[in-house]
């Protein structure tokens, strides 16, 4: 997101928005080859496929949340209305756009509904329905517009461990209840709501505030592959249990398999971090430059899906996949970066 881009080299918020863009293209796709009719065993192979990368908005949270607490306390005097601007350019103004871009030229991927008057059309756009996965921007922009709450919870932490830990009891007891409630929400617009992935923002700003975690993360990395290991299986236990057809939507979130999930993603994506920026590796720039650019790219990438899932239709629905992916994840980026340049050179045009 923007604030990596005044970052000279990445962090591990990079890597985790990377990771987390990368993975959200893979579901869309397999979104789209689950409607295909594909075979017993093919829905089988895409549903693991699935929980695989079944960490995209946590890992999105966590690297927003800590690489943007990070950089406040490295600049606590910048105007709020500057972070403001800062926002509308990187976050806002795509937004805009793409749900614009998706609910007039391609109404058939808005979901729960066809807009079909124009408070119903403002009504997707404002809720994420405008395309699959837009309920992940309505959801995440909840905490870039929440940011001054966790600076102001940041610098009342500061190093105090007690503190700390105290900030991750009362979250731990709340988001318990929180999932214990969730089977029972009156509305699937809950999901929507940024209190749903209140841990990952928590931990996020916490990693980044306490280093000695990412010290004793790194020196204990076999415990995290276990942990990925048993929840990764624990997924695919589920998945098993829930039986034919395949529903990737019954691949939830909210479940303690999930959230265990999630957190392991984060950390052996966190190790991985910690490793190359120890040895100043060579991929920490190019890391930087994907982060920059992960959410806009993320935003655009279903637009660019559509057209590559049609002229793909001639191949074999797993060598569609494959190929869907790919090409989907380069036109995403390149474009992203085409955009942006092109709007700078207008800009400076302009004056």
């Amino acid at each position: 997101m923007q604030q990596a881009a005044t970052t000279p080299t990445a962090d591990i918020g990079d890597y985790l928005k990377v990771a987390a863009c990368t993975a959200v293209m893979l579901q869309s796709v397999l979104g789209f080859a689950m409607a295909a009719h594909p075979t017993v065993r093919q829905q089988w192979v895409f549903g693991s496929a699935y929980n695989l990368v079944k960490f995209t908005a946590p890992a999105f949270i966590f690297g927003i949340l800590y690489t943007t607490l990070r950089q406040h306390a490295r600049t606590p005097t910048q105007p709020k209305r500057q972070y403001w601007r800062q926002q509308w350019s990187a976050l806002g103004v795509p937004t805009a756009w793409w749900t614009a871009v998706y609910l007039g030229l391609l109404p058939g991927v808005q979901q729960h509904g066809t807009a079909q008057s124009v408070g119903q059309f403002l009504w997707q756009a404002v809720n994420g329905n405008a395309a699959p996965h837009l309920w992940y921007n309505t959801m995440m922009l909840q905490f870039i517009g929440g940011m001054p709450l966790f600076w102001a919870w940041s610098r009342w932490v500061g190093h105090d461990g007690h503190r700390a830990r105290l900030s991750l009891g009362v979250t731990a007891l709340f988001y318990v209840g929180w999932l214990w409630w969730f089977p029972h929400a009156p509305t699937y617009l809950v999901d929507r709501l940024a209190l749903s992935f209140l841990p990952y923002a928590v931990v996020g700003v916490l990693w980044g505030q306490f280093k000695t975690g990412a010290v004793a993360l790194q020196r204990h990395w076999p415990l995290v592959v276990l942990a990925w290991l048993a929840a990764y299986g624990w997924l695919s236990a589920q998945l098993v249990a829930r039986g034919r057809p395949v529903r990737l939507a019954a691949a939830s979130y909210y479940q303690p398999s999930a959230t265990l999930y999630a957190f392991a993603v984060i950390g052996l994506v966190s190790c991985l971090a910690i490793a190359q920026l120890r040895r100043r590796s060579a991929w920490l720039k190019p890391m930087h430059w994907l982060a920059t650019y992960a959410y806009r790219a993320y935003l655009g990438h279903v637009f660019w899906l559509v057209g590559v899932w049609a002229v793909t239709s001639g191949l074999p629905l797993g060598w569609r996949v494959v190929v869907s992916y790919l090409v989907t994840w380069l036109l995403a980026f390149i474009t992203t970066y085409g955009l942006h340049v092109g709007w700078h050179r207008l800009k400076w045009q302009g004056h």
